[in-house]
């Protein structure tokens, strides 16, 4: 009955780290590029008393054996990278990624971060650069007095200044892709960072290379599923009373054994 006690604290308390990823996609629903975690669950050590195929007095094998496990842990979130919806803004620097890929931004300590979010702004020197700051890597830049700005499916951005027919090129934007995007490293503000886990990032020209392709005027939004968030939460908080339950019949049955009498 003590162990009883324990194992079902490890279910509360996996449950509640099941609670704390579902509140964070929640909270996400509406934030652009991102994507939801999935907990992933792993039974703990468990206690062998009788090992199966063990002989018995007879000399006959036991078929099976005797185990107790002692509860449960979350090995893993990890991160789903399917696509969300799309949301059209019109904006000329709104960028979405139809597919595979990430846009690259450089961090302030020379770095690379990788992103789905395609919500680029112009800075003061006419840089693309994120809501932060970060500028788009390879760099691209438009002057001020541009009055149309077009950015095609294969990365390539153009603009037009004044009355001028002829559009000239800014530059192109060039996109990465990940052996292991679920182990890329969240750094917070919709930006991801390469790890050991996630491999090298494989750059290339958008549509082409199994990369996918920009579109101009939308934005991605979340791949969050309000409904089924709800019930997940649902499930995480009927588990968790399941354990609570299962401590609450434990400190009973060890109550009735201390109030045994001779």
């Amino acid at each position: 009955m003590i162990r009883a006690l324990y194992t079902s604290a490890t279910g509360m308390k996996t449950q509640q780290t099941n609670t704390d990823i579902i509140s964070n996609n929640l909270s996400n629903v509406n934030t652009t590029g991102f994507k939801r975690q999935r907990p992933n669950f792993q039974d703990l050590v468990y206690e062998e008393s009788r090992h199966p195929g063990t002989p018995n007095a007879m000399g006959e094998e036991i078929p099976v054996g005797t185990e107790i496990g002692h509860g449960a842990r979350i090995s893993a979130t990890q991160k789903l990278f399917t696509q969300g919806s799309f949301e059209e803004t019109g904006n000329p620097l709104d960028l979405v990624i139809e597919g595979d890929g990430f846009f690259q931004v450089t961090m302030p300590d020379g770095s690379t971060a990788y992103t789905r979010d395609g919500a680029f702004k112009m800075d003061s020197t006419g840089s693309i650069v994120t809501a932060d700051g970060h500028s788009l890597e390879p760099p691209v830049e438009i002057p001020e007095d541009a009055t149309d700005i077009s950015v095609t499916s294969d990365g390539t951005v153009s603009y037009r200044i004044g009355g001028e027919d002829e559009m000239t090129e800014a530059g192109e934007i060039e996109l990465v892709h990940f052996t292991n995007p679920a182990g890329l490293s969240s750094q917070g503000r919709n930006l991801f960072q390469e790890t050991d886990a996630s491999g090298p990032p494989i750059a290339g020209r958008p549509g082409e290379d199994g990369l996918g392709t920009i579109e101009q005027g939308f934005l991605e939004m979340s791949n969050v599923e309000v409904v089924d968030e709800m019930v997940n939460m649902i499930t995480a908080q009927r588990a968790y009373e399941s354990n609570s339950r299962s401590i609450q019949a434990s400190d009973e049955m060890l109550q009735t054994a201390n109030q045994l009498r001779r």
